[in-house]
């Protein structure tokens, strides 16, 4: 594209071979041939990009490590992806005020051992924690399993800089868990898959890096004893960091195709717990959960040390990948329904008829609803399967995405099930924020 060759503070792709990887995220979905990537270096790069996108008629589209599953970084018809992995910055830590300052193209692995250098913690743990970029995981509010005790990216963000339809970078909130000088601007930016404008730092709050773990691995011969499970432990003041599981449908799969580790897992369903606080390993923490957990708990196994914690983590790290590999072509869904109603949804998902394995965030009702025969179905008779699934965690007061974001995946099922004053508040904040709309064009809304 012509118009972009002088494009100062950045590095331009053009050949087709080269937008081919642009295409694709680790969704189901495919972008459209986007015009150019740029690589902006610089805020020189960003307000030139913004005045020729105005002045030409094309968008722009965010990327970080593309490893999203919404398709939130896939182009649209006259696009230019903007590419964030060459935005400069350094993380820099400050333990006297509990936080973080780090550019959207840190990678979150890299934030996280910032944090663990000074003795502190970021929560956030989405799967792809190792190879994904700070800036996805603010666009799509990323959870992961420690989002059941310390709740998602939006809680630990403290301040954000994003680029702004005039061209210019602006900071919204500070460098305190303090400031209310009107309504918190910046969380309007968490989690919005770039449509109002694009986040290319921010501030993160930590917390002190926890000292004790108690890790779980809970084998259950009725998959239906685990349904109710979080909700009890929650009602008897036991948060854990961590409560995953994997239904009877994933452990067959892991047991008859998986690693060597992943086919010796126990069980008709299985759990991992993980505790965190300050006392979790003493006798008298394990004894309370071992009455709370009754005839449930024989076969529990605890971790002794961290190489069985960490043993007992990798299987559950590599489930996504497994099944990726297995069933290219499978759909992953990442509903939500309270835990009060876990046994409600999984009744409601067998009358569906609808050929589903299940893993996930058990403890925060997070679940990871894979059609592994999505790649054969007819196109029709799939987006039946999908609107019911989605119907059925909204009927419960649950929602059609918990971490992975909306993008071009589900806008259809969104705008179909939305609360059609929630759509057109997001729209008149569109229309605000970016009246031109080239800001990551036909997502979410």
């Amino acid at each position: 594209m012509d118009v972009l060759k002088g494009l100062p503070e950045a590095t331009l792709l053009s050949d087709p071979e080269d937008l081919e990887a642009y295409l694709r995220d680790e969704s189901h979905v495919r972008g459209t041939a986007p015009l150019a990537v740029v690589k902006p270096r610089g805020p020189a790069a960003l307000r030139e990009l913004v005045r020729l996108a105005k002045a030409e008629g094309f968008g722009l589209v965010p990327r970080g490590a593309g490893t999203g599953k919404a398709g939130g970084c896939l182009p649209t018809a006259r696009t230019v992806v903007v590419d964030f992995s060459q935005w400069p910055g350094e993380i820099a830590v400050s333990p006297q005020d509990l936080c973080l300052y780090a550019p959207a193209s840190a990678p979150l692995r890299d934030v996280k051992a910032a944090a663990e250098a000074h003795g502190l913690f970021y929560p956030p743990d989405p799967n792809s924690w190792e190879s994904c970029a700070l800036g996805g995981t603010l666009a799509t509010n990323a959870g992961g399993p420690n989002a059941c005790k310390y709740g998602m990216t939006r809680h630990w963000v403290l301040a954000v800089d994003v680029l702004l339809e005039d061209g210019e970078i602006h900071r919204f909130g500070i460098s305190s868990v303090k400031a209310n000088a009107g309504p918190a601007l910046g969380q309007l930016f968490i989690g919005s898959e770039g449509i109002f404008g694009f986040i290319v730092g921010a501030t993160l709050r930590l917390a002190p890096l926890p000292r004790e773990h108690t890790t779980l691995l809970l084998p259950v011969k009725r998959w239906s004893d685990l349904l109710d499970l979080p909700g009890r432990l929650c009602g008897a003041g036991f948060l854990p960091s961590a409560f995953e599981f994997f239904d009877p449908a994933v452990l067959a799969e892991l047991r008859a195709h998986g690693p060597e580790a992943a086919r010796r897992l126990p069980g008709e369903a299985l759990a991992i717990l993980e505790f965190d606080e300050r006392g979790c390993r003493s006798d008298a923490f394990l004894e309370g959960l071992l009455d709370l957990l009754g005839p449930v708990s024989e076969g529990l196994e605890v971790a002794t040390d961290e190489r069985q914690r960490q043993d007992i983590w990798a299987v559950r790290r590599m489930t996504s990948v497994f099944l990726k590999e297995r069933h290219p072509k499978k759909v992953s869904e990442d509903i939500v329904v309270p835990r009060s109603r876990l046994r409600e949804f999984f009744e409601g998902l067998e009358r569906l008829g609808c050929p589903a394995v299940t893993y996930g965030h058990l403890g925060d009702g997070n679940l990871h609803v894979n059609l592994l025969a999505a790649g054969e179905t007819e196109p029709g008779l799939l987006d039946t399967q999908l609107m019911g699934l989605f119907r059925l965690a909204v009927s419960l007061g649950g929602t059609l995405s918990g971490e992975h974001g909306i993008g071009l995946a589900k806008r259809e099922a969104f705008l179909a099930l939305g609360d059609p004053a929630h759509i057109q508040t997001l729209r008149s904040l569109k229309q605000a924020l970016d009246p031109q709309g080239i800001f990551n064009p036909g997502k979410v809304i």
